[in-house]
């Protein structure tokens, strides 16, 4: 395709033999053929500019229905009118979102639907923003009014470094940032996807991710209508509500095109229980897009093990990272290649850090999948503190460069100064290494927990909290939190709970005591929370929960769980009255030398003189219970308090 412009190719390719399916509800679906999908939007397009929209005026989209959507966002790319994707949502934060960007984007148009056009009009009289919600409303086309769309509009014709759209990111701020993408930046990633996925006309896709999301709207449209591919495009809500639907509808129309985040997988699974999958025919899927967020090994192999009686294959698991600023593909693994980890000592992850590959039972052990290499016409590399680049093995930020990458975010120059590099790369906020020639992501350096002079990765620690029972996947978000003034993060375990918190003290403690032990960190607080934010797509919105419990939101319920947690006689921090005790005889032993609760007593170097002397205490506290011999068996204080604890049960049950 020899198209300069989204435009020039919507125009190239509206005699094509192919179709969007709209599934957006269990039983109905509308086809549109890509030349309907054109007049529509050349007919909405006359509407915006009757409406007084000219190139270069921004165009909010604040719609529920795709189909609405898809055909705005093209109305406006024909006009060049810059297409602003907004997420409806359910909340008060969406709308506040949207009244935001529409007060960065100066005196934008609207193009949505009469119920959320009234809802905005509520949240503002409820927050005294009737001024902003007038300026919105003066310039509003709602799609209940659309009628005729026989009247073609007039086409543009943009240039290829012209903006095609702005792409918020799918969290709510106080200040969101808006990624400009030039026709040229999308048609870029557009054609290193091509080279990488192989993509042909004859691929069949089926996306329910919100078209709100760059996965959504680039890679699972934008990119597949350049390629003249088939779609079908499930209502995300629909998605949410029925998610067995998902793969029914893949197997019923033979999709060989899919994607999902952890979230989809996790919430598919949930829903699907015990019902077998053997009346499903998968084996025509030959790609499954998993990105977006953190890549969780064990759920891959959980996904693809119960879908192995439909005949999926293996191989189409296809691990990926890419960000809006990359307008949405950095890195692809090869074509057709199993999905796999590498197995990385947690602890040697700090940036600058030389990795170190461990076992995978290793107790240190951090299981990374591999997400491949830079796809064609984007670069990557990683780059120390200092911007300059680390030799492969060494963990370090990602940093991006190409015709596909945005040149900055829509009227933000501190902004644009400090996500690029003197040498005109684009820092992405993520940290990763390059092992054996594959990219392996680490985690967001923003996110990085700084406790005790050491740094860990807040995915890492929920992986860890998810072996607890009890616990799920996107109900549990943990955060390092600091105070105004404070030298390092306070490490704040937040858990879903809407029952009685009594009820809720025994998970918090085992949660505590899953970290303690398997990353020697003390909890600071676990708390029990009534929701877990996240964006359309089912990222969490961390940022939202640490607000919340800086400004003291939880402060309640914290102190009811303290109070029981001390009439119970138990710790909230992951330690064990034993181990806590045991903790001050090492350290009166090691005359105020400390050691973590999972240190090796012998690998910090502690005399044979000095065990005896710790060995003495501990017989004074607890007679008869252990000897020299035990601690060479269990030498760190946790395994010890274990093994002290195991036994006064068994002493207490004789």
């Amino acid at each position: 395709m020899n198209a300069n412009t989204l435009s020039e190719m919507l125009q190239a390719q509206r005699g094509a033999d192919r179709s969007i399916t709209y599934h957006e509800s269990e039983s109905g679906q509308r086809v549109v053929r890509y030349g309907e999908l054109h007049e529509r939007a050349l007919g909405i397009l006359h509407h915006l500019q009757q409406l007084g929209a000219k190139p270069g005026d921004r165009l909010l989209l604040f719609l529920a229905s795709n189909e609405a959507f898809i055909d705005a966002f093209w109305a406006g790319i024909l006009g060049g009118i810059v297409p602003v994707p907004v997420a409806p949502g359910i909340s008060d934060e969406h709308r506040h979102k949207l009244l935001r960007i529409a007060a960065q984007l100066g005196a934008p148009f609207l193009y949505t639907e009469r119920r959320l056009l009234e809802r905005i009009r509520n949240f503002a009289d409820e927050h005294q923003q009737q001024a902003a919600y007038a300026r919105l409303a003066a310039r509003a086309f709602v799609t209940d009014d659309l009628v005729d769309v026989s009247r073609a509009g007039r086409i543009h014709a943009a240039r290829p470094e012209d903006p095609a759209f702005v792409q918020y990111s799918s969290g709510s701020t106080s200040s969101p940032k808006g990624v400009v993408l030039t026709h040229a930046n999308l048609l870029a990633n557009m054609r290193g996807t091509t080279q990488a996925v192989r993509y042909t006309d004859e691929d069949i896709s089926l996306s329910w991710m919100p078209l709100t999301h760059d996965m959504g709207l680039i890679g699972f449209h934008i990119f597949l209508l350049c390629n003249r591919i088939n779609m079908h495009q499930m209502a995300t809500e629909l998605f949410v509500r029925r998610p067995v639907l998902w793969l029914q509808t893949a197997s019923n129309v033979q999709a060989t095109l899919l994607c999902s985040p952890n979230f989809g997988y996790r919430h598919y699974l949930k829903v699907l229980g015990d019902r077998p999958l053997d009346a499903l025919d998968l084996s025509s899927v030959r790609v499954i897009f998993n990105g977006a967020e953190p890549i969780s090994l064990a759920l891959c192999d959980e996904f693809m093990d119960r879908c192995a009686p439909a005949r999926l294959k293996r191989t189409a698991m296809f691990p990926v990272y890419g960000l809006a600023e990359a307008s949405v593909a950095v890195s692809f693994p090869p074509l057709g290649s199993a999905y796999h980890a590498s197995h990385f000592d947690r602890h040697q992850l700090n940036p600058g850090q030389h990795v170190s590959i461990v076992s995978a039972g290793d107790r240190s052990a951090l299981s990374l999948v591999a997400v491949g290499s830079a796809i064609p016409y984007c670069e990557l590399r990683i780059a120390g503190d200092d911007d300059q680049p680390l030799p492969d093995e060494h963990v370090g930020h990602i940093q991006i460069r190409g015709a596909n990458v945005t040149a900055g975010y829509l009227d933000a120059p501190e902004a644009n100064a400090a996500v690029h590099t003197a040498d005109g790369w684009l820092r992405t906020g993520d940290l990763g290494v390059v092992h054996e020639r594959e990219l392996y992501i680490t985690g967001r350096h923003k996110e990085i927990l700084f406790v005790n002079g050491q740094n860990y990765y807040p995915h890492d620690l929920e992986a860890v909290a998810l072996e607890v029972p009890g616990v799920e996947l996107g109900k549990i978000v943990i955060s390092g939190v600091r105070a105004s003034g404070a030298e390092s993060d306070a490490l704040v375990v937040f858990v879903l709970n809407r029952g009685e918190l009594a009820d809720f003290l025994p998970l918090a403690q085992r949660v505590a005591r899953r970290i303690g032990e398997h990353a020697g960190l003390a909890v600071d607080a676990v708390v029990p929370v009534r929701r877990i934010p996240k964006t359309t797509s089912g990222k969490v919105q961390r940022h939202l929960l640490e607000e919340e419990y800086l400004a003291g939101a939880n402060d309640a319920d914290l102190a009811t769980l303290r109070a029981l947690a001390a009439a119970s006689g138990v710790r909230l921090d992951g330690g064990s009255g034993v181990e806590a005790e045991l903790q001050a005889i090492c350290d009166a032993a090691l005359e105020g030398r400390r050691i973590g609760p999972n240190d090796s007593l012998f690998d910090v170097g502690v005399s044979s003189i000095k065990l005896v002397g710790m060995q003495e205490r501990i017989e004074q506290r607890w007679p008869g219970l252990i000897d020299v011999t035990d601690i060479f068996d269990h030498p760190s204080i946790a395994e010890l308090a274990h093994l002290i604890e195991a036994r006064l049960q068994q002493r207490q049950a004789t």
